[in-house]
């Protein structure tokens, strides 16, 4: 029987620019630093974000490590939903800030959701549920 796992995901970001990369999570979505690892601007530097209850990590990208940019490989690997109150308002601000907006916020599936690909190739979905999440079966 498989054991009962009490995780919390903090996906890492590899971007040609972490000190970059850092400044736009900060302006478009409003990250806090809460951590670094070593320098940003040494492949092995990291830094830890938090949007509210969220933590994610930013380091740089490398070929000899295999760590690769959205750039490099000629698109992202996936995608990250970030749930906020005002779906419209966090996607202006991360297109002003730089991304590319691929999706106007709109209903879909029982969501208010739009998509942007920030400037370093990283998809984005911003949205909430119109009712409870998940739905109950």
């Amino acid at each position: 029987m498989m054991p009962t796992v009490q995780a919390d995901l903090q996906p890492q970001l590899w971007v040609e620019n972490t000190a970059s990369a850092v400044d736009y999570y900060q302006r478009a979505f409003g990250a806090v630093i809460e951590h670094r690892v070593g320098d940003p601007d040494d492949v092995d530097g990291v830094i830890q974000l938090s949007l509210g209850r969220v933590r994610f990590w930013v380091s740089g990208a490398s070929e000899q490590m295999r760590r690769f940019a959205p750039a490099a490989i000629g698109g992202a690997t996936g995608r990250f939903l970030l749930v906020v109150d005002d779906p419209a308002a966090v996607s202006e601000a991360a297109v002003a800030a730089g991304a590319r907006l691929t999706s106007e916020v709109a209903e879909e599936h029982g969501w208010l959701v739009g998509r942007v690909v920030d400037p370093f190739g990283h998809e984005w979905e911003i949205g909430r549920p119109f009712g409870d999440w998940p739905p109950r079966a």
